[in-house]
């Protein structure tokens, strides 16, 4: 059985880019995926491979069974197609051909697709033009939904909104139940109790709330200070109880952003905006139940920061994956409230690294880590559910710590301590190789926890702006250079 991930596929009007290494592996779902590529990037596993101009890739690979598979790319979505039965996207036999594409030893040659290949990609294409009629026809008012359907729409929501409510009121009194009792005896009740409300608030549809309450249950006994810890939970989770029972005379972006916390479902609905959007980081979370990928994206026009979601199933990775590095000239939708969340909407080229990559390229601006701080904190007023947000460092250099690295201002005067996450990842020495001792801008998340790194560029100390990951700046970046080999669109690439 074919499987298959879509993106939105683009007619080109010149051949597409090849893809460098990094920005290949960059598209692995994990380690493993990335190792098992590594070893199908060679002409030994494949036959009928090939690609063309307008961004597609295909080949056969040689597998365990009689038949080999059939795996087809198109780079411009990116979207992936294999007859495997890896539940994984990118597969590593895609990022094996990638990759094989990618060393530009001839392996690959320039032709017609195969005829298997061909049928997938007119098919995809097909779909994407079919797509692409009915979100025209919708904003042009064509498809606008009846009053019945909207009418049937607001009573689902009003009663979605009622079991909130009721869940939240529970919640409530199981938080008042907990400080009564004292925070320091809530080790003894056990995990079973707060897996219990966790499920209440399932019931009550509101996911963010169930969520919250299984981080709450995982602080008791979890090593020094867990009271003060529990505590501070206990508070924003009161503050989220409270913020949904008093929603109506809430400003409208907050609003939002507390239906967004509690779990309802939102659309995004503000105006597109069109960007040339610079990929800078992707990672996934996984929690269990789902797979989470987060991928960064900063507008070279516009200065904005945008953030994509894509989710996945249990034993799924997600379907949307963009090499980091590379550039998308596309449209992006923002999420109601206060949040930098968007969807990815039309794009009108297909994503391009820049020509003779790899070159060093411009960091978004960034600024001092007390500007940082200062973004981290005006972020929390909007939103003070917010575990990170994202900020770009200028001129910072890592040193080590007591029990750890922290980014000091090429001044010294202040500094970041990384978390504990960076500290446990082959990102950080990639860091300190590429900063030399000399100062380095850094895109990265902030938080409560610390600093967390995703990408580097050597600048030669130059540049300026205001540290929040999200304005407009000169992002000069005269004179960039790089001293790592591990290049993509100019930065180092830390997870």
């Amino acid at each position: 059985m074919l499987l298959s991930h879509g993106g939105e596929p683009l007619p080109a009007t010149e051949s597409v880019a090849r893809w460098t290494v990094e920005q290949v592996l960059s598209l692995a779902p994990d380690d493993a995926s990335r190792k098992a590529g590594n070893k199908l990037a060679t002409a030994g596993h494949w036959s009928g491979t090939g690609f063309d101009g307008s961004g597609a890739v295909w080949g056969l690979c040689k597998g365990s069974g009689s038949k080999p598979y059939q795996t087809v790319v198109d780079t411009t979505g990116p979207a992936y197609t294999c007859s495997c039965p890896s539940r994984k996207f990118p597969c590593k036999h895609a990022l094996g051909l990638l990759l094989l594409r990618a060393s530009g030893d001839g392996s690959v040659p320039q032709g017609e697709p195969a005829d298997w290949a061909a049928q997938w990609l007119t098919a995809r294409r097909g779909r994407a033009e079919a797509k692409q009629a009915k979100q025209e026809a919708a904003a042009s008012g064509e498809a606008a939904p009846g009053p019945a359907d909207n009418a049937a729409a607001r009573k689902r929501a009003e009663r979605r909104a009622e079991r909130v409510t009721a869940g939240a009121l529970e919640l409530e009194q199981r938080l008042t139940d907990l400080l009564r009792g004292g925070l320091a005896t809530a080790d003894r009740t056990g995990y079973a109790l707060w897996e219990e409300t966790a499920a209440r608030m399932v019931d009550a549809q509101a996911p963010g709330l169930a969520g919250r309450v299984r981080e709450l249950g995982a602080i008791p006994g979890s090593g020094p200070g867990w009271p003060v810890r529990l505590l501070e939970e206990c508070g924003l989770l009161h503050l989220l109880d409270t913020a949904w029972l008093g929603r109506e005379r809430l400003p409208d972006p907050l609003a939002a952003t507390v239906r967004t916390r509690v779990g309802l479902p939102m659309s995004a609905e503000g105006p597109p905006v069109r960007d040339r959007w610079l990929v800078l980081a992707q990672y996934d979370t996984p929690d269990g139940r789902l797979t989470t990928r987060r991928i960064w994206l900063y507008g070279r026009e516009s200065g904005r920061t945008a953030l994509l979601l894509s989710f996945g199933a249990m034993g799924r990775t997600p379907e949307l994956a963009l090499p980091v590095g590379v550039t998308i000239d596309a449209e992006l939708t923002p999420y109601p409230g206060g949040g930098l969340r968007a969807d990815l909407g039309r794009q009108f080229a297909p994503p391009a690294a820049p020509p003779g990559t790899p070159v060093p390229d411009t960091p978004p601006p960034g600024g001092s880590t007390a500007a940082a701080l200062a973004a981290y904190g005006e972020a929390l007023r909007g939103d003070p559910w917010l575990d990170v947000w994202p900020v770009t460092l200028r001129d910072v250099i890592p040193v080590p710590s007591e029990g750890g690295w922290q980014l000091t201002d090429a001044e010294g005067a202040s500094a970041l301590p990384l978390s504990s996450a960076a500290l446990s990842r082959p990102g950080l020495w990639k860091l300190v190789a590429l900063s030399g001792g000399g100062p380095v801008t850094v895109f990265g998340e902030l938080g409560h926890r610390g600093f967390d790194p995703f990408a580097a560029w050597d600048t030669g100390g130059t540049g300026g702006g205001d540290g929040s990951g999200s304005r407009a700046g000169d992002g000069s970046g005269a004179g960039s250079r790089s001293r790592s080999a591990e290049v993509t669109d100019g930065a180092v690439r830390l997870i």
